[in-house]
């Protein structure tokens, strides 16, 4: 079942091999280890019959892709969309990979998704295509193996689900195996704002950098989901203009600030933005064109490319979203001296408190909220500042320095490790 009027990103894998290929030039990386990252270690396909409400089964398509191991057990989210494919799947997967090290933390990068449009599914049959997709995959995953998480489409709910059945199979209770599940079954307090979280975090430290203020920063946020959503309240609570907002719906502006709080119960109650009485409407294209201090793309790939790159009026562009910026873009926005904070340092929060639940579902021993979002902070203020630095040093722009950064740890991780046999 696939929406025909979506339009699914295209390349993104050729984009994420491209960046590699740029840091590898860059840090002179050794031609091995060039070649062994340029390809996942294991890529799995599996077909995922599901018993529909009306008695019929559909078979589904699922991937799990894991791209590299040897910093740690690979970690990353699961997708449900019309458009997964598996070289989304792959690219995102080697995104993981740059992200977990950027951010210093001991993991590899994974990445898994099934086919299928969630808005024309019951919860039963939800529940139903993850625990078939969860049986398929248990022989790679698990908590020393690889650690799912929610994505795109993926909630708490489904992570318990994904958590009970890999439990049931293995015969004692494992809540280690994934993260961003539900609280009362082990999930971590911090863990539904993180991502967005860990955005305002390194927003607030780039416009330190460039000599500006949180309090008074208007911006504009694409995608109003569990991340942009949740950067666009933290913002506006830390004195930030949150001035237009937008999703597949549309979008809404208002110069003197959105109110998010209204603007959040809005999309609670009808599931849009477009409709929101706080202000005009205004197009997504529109929005990526705004002037404003802060950009933050928070919804799926490709956003910006060689047709729209040159548009952009923002002072920075914080990408909340995976691979938002084209190669093709990324050089448009080099070439003007846009401030971009690439996405593998932009939305490690997620991840970064996945680990941390992680690490509290292993030690059955559980943090406070306020204590999670401290170490959240103290995670992506580093990880930014020594970006920033590599970034200073080298006179290269961000998303080129968080790369030679990430892939210059997981190099070292191969080469102290080598390789087997």
């Amino acid at each position: 079942m696939v929406a025909a009027h979506l339009t699914c990103p295209t390349n993104v894998l050729e984009s994420a091999v491209q960046q590699l290929d740029d840091a590898a030039a860059m840090i002179d990386l050794d031609p091995a280890i060039h070649a062994k990252l340029r390809r996942p270690r294991r890529a799995l396909i599996v077909s995922v019959p599901t018993h529909m409400d009306d008695g019929r089964f559909e078979v589904f398509l699922g991937y799990r892709v894991q791209h590299n191991m040897d910093r740690g057990p690979c970690k990353g989210g699961i997708r449900y969309h019309p458009c997964v494919t598996l070289d989304e799947v792959t690219a995102l997967a080697m995104w993981m990979t740059w992200k977990c090290a950027v951010v210093n933390i001991p993991y590899g990068g994974g990445k898994g998704g099934v086919i299928c449009d969630p808005a024309c599914m019951s919860m039963d049959e939800l529940e139903r295509l993850t625990r078939r997709f969860t049986a398929e995959l248990i022989e790679v995953i698990g908590p020393e193996e690889d650690i799912p998480a929610p994505d795109v489409n993926t909630s708490d709910r489904i992570m318990g689900w994904l958590m009970d059945t890999y439990s049931m199979q293995v015969g004692h209770s494992v809540p280690a195996v994934v993260t961003g599940k539900p609280i009362a079954i082990g999930g971590s307090l911090g863990r539904a704002q993180a991502t967005g979280r860990g955005i305002v975090f390194v927003a607030r430290e780039a416009l330190r950098t460039r000599g500006m203020s949180v309090a008074g920063a208007t911006a504009a946020v694409q995608g109003f989901g569990k991340v942009g959503g949740a950067f666009a309240e933290l913002f506006a609570e830390m004195g930030a203009k949150v001035i237009a907002v937008s999703d597949v719906s549309g979008g809404v502006i208002n110069q003197a600030g959105l109110d998010v709080a209204a603007l959040t119960r809005h999309v609670i109650d009808t599931g849009r933005v477009a409709g929101f009485a706080g202000g005009d409407a205004i197009t997504n294209d529109e929005l990526l064109a705004l002037e404003c201090d802060v950009l933050v793309p928070a919804a799926l790939e490709n956003v910006f490319t060689a047709d729209n790159a040159a548009s952009v009026r923002a002072k920075m562009i914080v990408e909340g979203a995976n691979g938002p910026t084209t190669p093709e873009a990324h050089s448009i926005f080099t070439e003007r001296d846009v401030f971009v904070v690439p996405d593998i340092l932009a939305n490690a929060g997620g991840v970064t408190v996945s680990y941390f639940e992680w690490c509290q579902g292993l030690q059955h021993l559980f943090w406070t909220e306020d204590e999670v979002n401290r170490r959240l902070e103290s995670v992506m203020v580093n990880a930014y500042n020594e970006v920033y630095a590599c970034a200073c040093e080298r006179r290269i722009d961000m998303r080129s320095a968080a790369m030679a950064v990430a892939v210059g740890r997981v190099a070292e991780a191969i080469r102290l490790r080598g390789i087997y046999p």
